[in-house]
């Protein structure tokens, strides 16, 4: 593991995102791999990025970076 862990217990990926709450505003933004590691927020692993779900109610911001973005079929 050269990265920063999955803040899920028992996953032993690296992660490759950071997820954050705005209890306020009843949102949670998963954008990518913050620069280091801070205390309110939680680095995913692609598979927990994925399969992230939130409160009935919460919305989700996706950020992505334009050179991670995968081309689409035509």
């Amino acid at each position: 593991m050269d990265g920063r862990p999955c803040s899920k217990v028992a996953c032993t990926n690296d992660a490759v995102s950071t997820l954050t709450y705005v209890y306020a505003d009843s949102m949670a933004v998963l954008g990518p791999l913050s620069g280091q590691a801070e205390p309110h927020s939680y680095d995913l692993c692609a598979k927990h990025s994925d399969r992230l779900s939130v409160p009935q109610g919460w919305q989700v911001i996706r950020h992505v970076s334009l050179g991670d973005q995968q081309p689409r079929a035509l």
